[in-house]
């Protein structure tokens, strides 16, 4: 639908020029082009004309959110070319134009870019960007671009799966064990590093650190009584077990613990070799029965 642009005003100029019709608005671009440049800048008609062409189009800039003299001064480049001159229907190729520009500045203030660039149909066929925060209802709950929609998982993988985490919980039993048998074959009582070992184990499952699992174990005494070891044993059992808390240690075999080395792979053979470890545990191992700890208590 084509907007209304006419208006019913008389803007016959006192040099008798009357720029509303075609004939006359051809006539008027012949001259400006003749006079060559400072015409435009110079000539009061032509000021006469852009004031006529602010107004004219100025419900179509509206329209488009712009000001009026931004469609006039779209309606100024259009006019000093050739085919605005030449055209049978120079205000036909004016309103062409400027319509045309108005919707591409419009386009280009909404996806916040170039008039050129939008001007490009690669550009201008996205929408304007939103803020998550412009609907009530979320971007996210509807846009097809932030649904995750994936296959469900195959029988293999679910077997894979399966296997993978069966393995791992064979690995850390696997470890468990030996961590035991170690200090079992280092003078501690069977029955007392069963206890010691499991109760560090399952306080390293609740924490997820060995950092943390130390803080919080080589402190509490009512474990350490309840296991009945004594302190200095106690102390031992966790830095052997979960490694030396101190950064220095970090990248030492002493700092990584028996059960993150029996993990990564090393054996309970390769563990009997370490002279600073078994010396350790051996010179901590508790008595048979620990139930008088005489002056171990702080």
């Amino acid at each position: 639908m084509t907007e209304n642009t006419h208006t019913t005003t008389d803007n016959t100029t006192e040099s008798g020029e009357n720029f509303i019709t075609s004939e006359g608005l051809r006539a008027l671009l012949h001259r400006l082009h003749a006079a060559g440049p400072g015409a435009w800048e110079h000539d009061p008609t032509a000021a006469e004309l852009m004031a006529f062409t602010a107004e004219k189009y100025a419900p179509l800039a509206r329209k488009h959110g712009l000001d009026p003299w931004e469609a006039a001064s779209a309606a100024f480049d259009v006019m000093r070319t050739t085919a605005a001159r030449t055209a049978v229907d120079p205000w036909a190729v004016v309103t062409h134009a400027v319509r045309i520009t108005c919707v591409f500045e419009e386009r280009a203030q909404g996806l916040l870019c170039s008039v050129h660039q939008a001007r490009r149909p690669h550009v201008s066929a996205f929408h304007d960007p939103e803020r998550f925060s412009d609907r009530d209802n979320p971007l996210t709950d509807y846009h097809p671009a932030f649904q995750v929609t994936g296959d469900a998982p195959t029988t293999h993988d679910e077997g894979e799966g399966s296997s993978l985490s069966a393995h791992a919980c064979t690995l850390a039993g696997s470890a468990v064990e030996d961590a035991i048998a170690l200090f079992a074959l280092l003078g501690w009582p069977p029955v007392t590093a069963r206890a010691g070992v499991e109760h560090v184990c399952g306080a390293l499952t609740k924490t997820g650190t060995r950092q943390a699992t130390y803080e919080a174990l080589r402190r509490d005494k009512h474990a350490r009584a309840l296991l009945d070891i004594p302190r200095a044993s106690w102390t031992v059992l966790l830095k052997a077990l979960l490694g030396n808390p101190h950064p220095a240690y970090a990248a030492t075999t002493a700092g990584r613990g028996v059960l993150l080395r029996l993990l990564i792979g090393e054996s309970l053979s390769v563990l009997l070799r370490d002279d600073d470890l078994i010396l350790a545990i051996s010179l901590a191992a508790p008595r048979a029965s620990s139930g008088h700890r005489g002056g171990d208590e702080p």
